[in-house]
Parts: C-alpha cells; sequence; structure tokens
C-alpha cells in the first residue's frame, strides 16, 4: 500500500523557502543523506511486523490508554466543582527543597480532560490516518511522548517538575512538526520552532528559578497562596518579563506569532493536537496559573492587554489571506491565543470567565475542523480552496461536522461559542481602563471569525457544482470521522447544557485563576443587551469580509509583493545576521595559528588577573613572605629554565629547558609536603619531554624558532606578576577552613571513604573528574590522529626513505 502522505499546497502567507543543500533542481525527491529516527517507536514496528493480524488493534492502543485516562478524569469533576484541591506529592531533592508535586484543581483539570479527551481523539484519528503507512508506530510513539509531557506539565505544581515536562513538550513537537524530515519546509519549520520556545523556555527558566529563591519555595500554589509578597518582592520587575517572554513564545504571541503556521508543516493529526488544542495553550496556561501571584499589575495590565490584542488582529487578517484552509486555521489559532492572553490582561472577574470558556469553547470547534480539514485532504486530495466545492453530497458527514464546528465557531445560538462570544463581549465591558480597545479589538477578530468559519463550512461543501483533485471523493472511515463528529457534537450539547457546563467546568478554571471562589452562574440566553447586539453586529460584518474575501486577499497580496516584511521573514534575516556574524568572528578567531590562540588565551586570562586586582583589595596589603634559603635555590632552577626556554632557538633545548621547571616546581610540593602531587607533577613532566622530542623526529624539519618577542613577553610578564599579587594576597588572609571540615565531616558517613583525596575526586568531585578523564582521552586520540596523518598506523617501524637516507648521511 501506499504510504499516506499530508502535503501541505504552498502556504501562500510564508514566504517561499530557498533549497537547502542537496534539494535544487534536479536533486531527488527524497534526501538520503539524513538518517531517518528509527529508534523512535522501532519496538512497536517491530511487533507490528511479527503479528500483522494484531497490528491494527495494537495501534488502537494509546487511544484506549487515553479515554480510560480521560475517564479517571472525570471521575474527579464533582470534587473539584465543589472547590476541592488534589494533590499528590514525592520527596525528590530535599536539600534544595524540591519534590515532585503534581496538583488538580480546576484549571489543572479541565487542561487533563482536554489533553486526554482530545488526545484520544487524536490517537484514533492518526491510526486510522497512518493506516498501512510504515510510520504510524512512530508518530503514535511521538504522540504519546507528547501528551504525557502535556498532562505532567499542566499538573506539575513544582517549579523544576513543571520546567521539565515543559520541555518535554518542546522537544517532543520539535519532533513531531519535523516528522517529515525529507521535506526542507518540514526541517525548517521544525527547527524553527524549537528555536523560538527553547530560547522563551531559557527564559521562562531563569525567571522561575529567580522568584522561587527570592519566595523561599519552588511551589506554583505557595506564591499564589500570598500573592501580595511576591509582587512586593525586589525580583518582581525582573521575573516578569522573563516569565512573560517564555509564555509568548510558547503560546504565539506577537512578535514570536510566525512559528505557529510554519509548524503547520506537520502532519493533520499533529496539527489539531499540538496546535489548536494543547501544546499552543501551554503558554497560557502557565499565565492563568500565575495570575493570582504576578497579575493584577499595571505591566501585567498592560503588557498582556496589548500583546494579546496585536496578535489577535494579526492571526484574524492573515487568516483571511490564506487559501490552504490548514494555513487558515492555523492563524485562526494565533488569534485565539491572542484573545485568551488579552482578556487574561483584563483581570476582572467577567473577563477571566470569558476567558475560560473560551479555552474550552476554542478546543473543541479548532481540533474539529483541524481534523476535517485533514479528511478533506486525504479523501479529496487538496486543501486548497479554490479547488474545492459541491463536496456535501460526496461527503455529507465531514460536510454536517464542518457545519456544526463552524457554527460554534461562529458564535452562533444554541452552541457553545455563541456563550463563549457573549461572556467575553461583558467581559470586555467590565475593563474599566481600556474597554474601548478590548471590545473593538474582540469585535474586529471576532467578525473575521466569522468569515473564516463560513469559507470553511460552505466553500469546499456547497452551493457549486461537486469538484476536486479527486475524482470520487467519499467520506473517510469511522477512525477519521470520530474526532470531528465528537467534537462538533460535544459543542453543541454543552451550550444547550450551558449551566452544567458553566458550573461544573467554566466557574472552577475561574475560581482557580483569580485564586478565590467565583459566583457565577452561566446561562444560554442572557436576554437582549448590549453583548446580544454586539454579536449581531458581529455577523453583519463577519458577513462582509466573507462577501469580500477575494478583494482582501488580493489586497494583501498586492502588500507584499510592494514589500511588506513578514515577522517569519524578519525571522529569516536575524539568523542570516547571526550566521555572518558567527563566520566573521569564527575566521578572525579561528585562523589556525596556535601561538596566536596562546597569545588570546594568557592575555585574556592576564586582563581577568589584573581586573580582580583593580577591583578589590587584592594587591593593597602585600604580606613579607619569610621564604627558606633552599626555596631559593629552587626558584632560581625554576628562572634558568625558563630564561632558557625563551632565549634558545632549539625547540628540542627548549622543551628540556621546559621540563627543568616542571621539575623545580615538584620540588616546591616536596618542600610543602605534597607527596602525591610532587610524584604526578614529576610523570607529567618526564612524559611531556619524552613525548614531544620522540614527536619532533617523526615531523617534518622546519626552520629553528624565532628568538625573542617583545610581545610574547609582556603578556607573559603581566600574567606572572598578577597571578603572584594575588596569590600572595590569598596566602595573606586567614584560612577558611569551612570546605575541610565538610569534607572531613561527610567522607565517611556519605561517600564511605577514609581518604579524602580520593572520595572528593570520585564522589563529590565524579563529573568533574569524569570530564578530565574524557579530555586527556579526546586529546589522546587527537594527537594520534595528527602523528599518523597521511599514513597508515602501523605497529611495526615506519618505513621513511627520505628520512633513513638522511639519516644514513
Amino acid at each position: 500500500m501506499t504510504p499516506v502522505t499530508d502535503p501541505p499546497a504552498e502556504p501562500v502567507s510564508i514566504r517561499p523557502l530557498q533549497p537547502m543543500a542537496g534539494e535544487g533542481e534536479g536533486a531527488p525527491t527524497a534526501v538520503r543523506h539524513i538518517p531517518p529516527p528509527n529508534w523512535i517507536g522501532r519496538p512497536i514496528s517491530r511487533a507490528m511486523e511479527k503479528t500483522p493480524d494484531a497490528a491494527a488493534w495494537l495501534a488502537y492502543l494509546p487511544a484506549v490508554v487515553a479515554a480510560a485516562a480521560f475517564l479517571w478524569f472525570c471521575t474527579m469533576v464533582g470534587a473539584v466543582s465543589e472547590g476541592a484541591v488534589l494533590t499528590w506529592t514525592r520527596p525528590w531533592i530535599g536539600d534544595l527543597g524540591i519534590e515532585t508535586t503534581f496538583l488538580v484543581d480546576g484549571l489543572g483539570l479541565m487542561f487533563a480532560l482536554l489533553v486526554t479527551g482530545i488526545g484520544a481523539l487524536i490517537f484514533l484519528y492518526a491510526a486510522g490516518y497512518f493506516a498501512g503507512d510504515p510510520r504510524r508506530a512512530r508518530i503514535l510513539t511521538l504522540l504519546s511522548l507528547f501528551a504525557i509531557s502535556m498532562l505532567g506539565l499542566v499538573l506539575a505544581d513544582d517549579v523544576v517538575t513543571l520546567f521539565l515536562f515543559w520541555e518535554g513538550t518542546t522537544i517532543t513537537s520539535f519532533l513531531l512538526v519535523g516528522f517529515d524530515y525529507q521535506k526542507a519546509y518540514s526541517r525548517r519549520a521544525a527547527l524553527q520552532a524549537l528555536l523560538v520556545t527553547g530560547l522563551g523556555g531559557l527564559a521562562l527558566l531563569g525567571g522561575l528559578v529567580v522568584l522561587g529563591e527570592a519566595m523561599g519555595t519552588y511551589r506554583l500554589s505557595e506564591w499564589n497562596a500570598v500573592p501580595d509578597a511576591v509582587k512586593a518582592s525586589g525580583v518582581y520587575g525582573w521575573v516578569l518579563p522573563l516569565v512573560l517572554l517564555g509564555a509568548f513564545t510558547k503560546s504565539a504571541q506577537f512578535p514570536f506569532h510566525f512559528w505557529l503556521p510554519g509548524a503547520m508543516a506537520a502532519p493533520t493529526p499533529v496539527s489539531a493536537y499540538l496546535h489548536s488544542a494543547t501544546m499552543v495553550k501551554a503558554g497560557v496556561y502557565l499565565l492563568m496559573r500565575l495570575t493570582p501571584s504576578m497579575g493584577g499589575t499595571e505591566a501585567w495590565f498592560w503588557i498582556l492587554t496589548v500583546f494579546g490584542a496585536a496578535t489577535m488582529l494579526i492571526g484574524s487578517i492573515w487568516a483571511l489571506r490564506q487559501s490552504d484552509l490548514k494555513q487558515m486555521l492555523a492563524h485562526t489559532t494565533v488569534m485565539g491565543l491572542g484573545t485568551l492572553v488579552m482578556f487574561l490582561g483584563g483581570g476582572t472577574e467577567k473577563a477571566v470567565i470569558g476567558a475560560s470558556l473560551f479555552l474550552v469553547v476554542h478546543a473543541l470547534y479548532k481540533a474539529s475542523l483541524f481534523l476535517m480539514v485533514g479528511c478533506l485532504d486525504k479523501k479529496a486530495g487538496t486543501r486548497e480552496m479554490d479547488q474545492l466545492a459541491g463536496l456535501s453530497k460526496a461527503m455529507p458527514i465531514t460536510a454536517a461536522a464542518a457545519a456544526l464546528s463552524a457554527l460554534s465557531m461562529a458564535g452562533m445560538f444554541p452552541f457553545i461559542g455563541f456563550l463563549g462570544k457573549e461572556v467575553m463581549y461583558e467581559g470586555a465591558f467590565k475593563i474599566v481602563t481600556e474597554p474601548v480597545l478590548v471590545t473593538g479589538a474582540a469585535y474586529l477578530a471576532n467578525a473575521m471569525m466569522v468569515a473564516v468559519a463560513l469559507i470553511v463550512a460552505v466553500g469546499p461543501f456547497h452551493f457549486r457544482a461537486q469538484r476536486s483533485p479527486k475524482d470520487n471523493p467519499a467520506d473517510p472511515s469511522w477512525a477519521l470521522l470520530a474526532g470531528p463528529v465528537v467534537l462538533a457534537v460535544l459543542g453543541l450539547a454543552m451550550g444547550l447544557f450551558a449551566p452544567l457546563t458553566g458550573d461544573l467546568l467554566v466557574i472552577p478554571i475561574a475560581s482557580a485563576i483569580l485564586g478565590r471562589p467565583v459566583d457565577y452562574h452561566l446561562y444560554l440566553w442572557h436576554g437582549v443587551n448590549n453583548a446580544f447586539l454586539l454579536s449581531l453586529a458581529t455577523f453583519f460584518l463577519g458577513y462582509l469580509f466573507w462577501r469580500g474575501g477575494r478583494e482582501f486577499r488580493k489586497g494583501l497580496s498586492t502588500a507584499e509583493k510592494k514589500g511588506l516584511i513578514s515577522a517569519d521573514d524578519l525571522y529569516d534575516r536575524v539568523l542570516e545576521g547571526v550566521e555572518r556574524i558567527a563566520k566573521k568572528i569564527t575566521g578572525g578567531l579561528q585562523n589556525g595559528s596556535l601561538p596566536f590562540y596562546m597569545r588570546g588565551t594568557f592575555a585574556a586570562f592576564a586582563a581577568v588577573i589584573w581586573g580582580t586586582v583593580a577591583l578589590s583589595d587584592g594587591g593593597r596589603a602585600m604580606p613579607q613572605p619569610d621564604i627558606p634559603l633552599v626555596n631559593y635555590a629552587t626558584l632560581g632552577v625554576i628562572m634558568v629554565g625558563a630564561v632558557v626556554t625563551i632565549l634558545t632557538r632549539s625547540r628540542l633545548t627548549a622543551i628540556c629547558a621546559l621540563g627543568a621547571v616542571g621539575t623545580g616546581i615538584s620540588i616546591i610540593f616536596v618542600l610543602y609536603g605534597a607527596i602525591d602531587v610532587a610524584m604526578t607533577q614529576l610523570m607529567i613532566e618526564i612524559l611531556v619531554v619524552v613525548f614531544l622530542a620522540i614527536a619532533l623526529l617523526r615531523l617534518p624539519r622546519t626552520p629553528d624558532r624565532q628568538g625573542f618577542r617583545v610581545g610574547d613577553a609582556g603578556i607573559a610578564a603581566m600574567l606572572g606578576l598578577g597571578t603572584t599579587i594575588v596569590l600572595i594576597s590569598v596566602l595573606a588572609t586567614p584560612l577558611d577552613m569551612q570546605l575541610t571540615e565538610f569534607f572531613e565531616a561527610k567522607s565517611a558517613p556519605e561517600a564511605f571513604g577514609r581518604n579524602i583525596v580520593n572520595v572528593i575526586l570520585v564522589d563529590f568531585r565524579a563529573l568533574d573528574t569524569m570530564g578530565e578523564i574524557a579530555v586527556i582521552a579526546i586529546a589522546a586520540i587527537g594527537a594520534v590522529a595528527a602523528l599518523t596523518a597521511g599514513r597508515r598506523l602501523s605497529f611495526g617501524p615506519v618505513q621513511d626513505p627520505a628520512r633513513d637516507a638522511e639519516d644514513a648521511s
């Protein structure tokens, strides 16, 4: 059977990608030089190959496990809706106060239900979508790993645990976006998502760790319990930008919104799961979780409101620009994320309730529509709306699911989308500071969403003669239809049973976000009020956008051709600039000259030492050391060896003189009782002299060494004098015995060793010692490679006729 693929049409809002190495004209369609990640899902693939009859059922196992987890979380809904908070804690790193802690409240439970419930439908869809494809085990394995990471993220109460799962979603999403690794745009999209979200994750880690140290705890629930202490802490002004940067990059907020549409290079099940319902909402989840402790300030309000509104409008406008239905939905996801952030910035109770409801609304209709577009792509042959028409008779179930989901997206009565739009408008009116800004942005964005809903639900299915690239389009199998149908029907059912939806799901979310109980009841019909009238105006403006959609796309296309720079273009320019700077720096520093490297290293070291002397009292209290006469004799040997090393023109003489310097240092170690260190130093010096002398005999003859260099002598003098001053100053201060006492007290009871030096090397400095061994091994391999370059390695004598003739003469 031919493997199933998910080839998106060329995105019209993203600049065409430049061919990468090996992908120009005449290049093969498959890039063979990139090894496939066969380690992912390989055990499952082999099991399927051995048991082909059971393979089909094994592919549906992740869906069964996710459904079971969803039902388990459903058993907690009653208790959580009544205000219960469920926790589970296990000690992890006790000395640092870090625990593995999971917490289930209204917010965490809702996300857990989305991850497992929608995840079960996505797993079912993916099993059918990739039926007969040898990559099915890999995609299901990656989706399962992502689900585990996302579930751990939304339930973690400890900062360290949360960040580990946060990075787990980053890595798994990178692998999923780059699933079709043979294609240039897939690799580019995966790298783009990894760079943007990965850099934001580093900023988030710094902010959370700093706040944890300032608060004396790493528990998010304990931060939320004392919100005034967090805001009054001296680190709040530094932590807030770092946390927001991490959340904004993860949830594709302006100016980082460009990576999410690019990530549509992933297969449809990935887009439906990661980029509509779960992963991209991780940043929104973090903002919701930290609202009690970090929200409510002027900085919080303005940053979230302005950036959320900008993201919402940009996503809506560029959604109408698309002709690829999947790209269109991707930009509406950007709009939805901006909406959530904007209303979280408002901070009022109504605004938070609107954000809580829209969180559920968006996840249901967007996942359903993504899956529906995948059905069109698979059975009709394309996602380009200009190539699809009149498919309602050929694909009636797909058309019905699209219609139900689109009605919820447009906010039609009695769908839950209608409630979401009404409550959002009510919340916008209640924002005291900037109600016009919030309401106006929400009105324009919702109107454009109405237009997108009409495009998705009407264009491919109704009002025109049937047209599609495939001659016989039809509804796909039940595995592919289950997801969009269930989610679309659920959007209608949750609207019809609005009070139950509000009491069990929405109000517990809002209570967790605000950090206090919320007394609000959700009803399907709120009467004819300002929000309802604004909804009618939204439908009217949305209809106008839909009717003028072709002209709208044409105008944006003209603006692009006239040089309108998108964020994606800016990303490329930044990467190109970084590459140019890196090449210039590398070309200047890595010029292949070992003396240049040595000068640079020692000069930098000297600058650091003298900077330390200048910024401290290190050079102001110089003691008068009492040095025995025998030490002066040893010092004389060292100085003579150093002078000979500098002045001689013979490399062999320089090596021997340098060995004399090392021998003098080993004598100093003996005089001060460090016998083991002296033995090590002496052995090293002997081996260095012997090996370098042998190496000189094997290397080609070169001109003699140059003589005295003033510049090198200056660097050496500055480094030696600075080191001497710092060491004498250190020796003049009282000896701090804390480390000595620590190792004496801990070596035997904790490391079970009485030789303190060995215990330090093997136990307390285990990783450092392993690194040193690795460095020695790498240096040895490099030395062997350098000495045997261009000749065959042999255990016998190396035959060199030219050298033999020279030795004979």
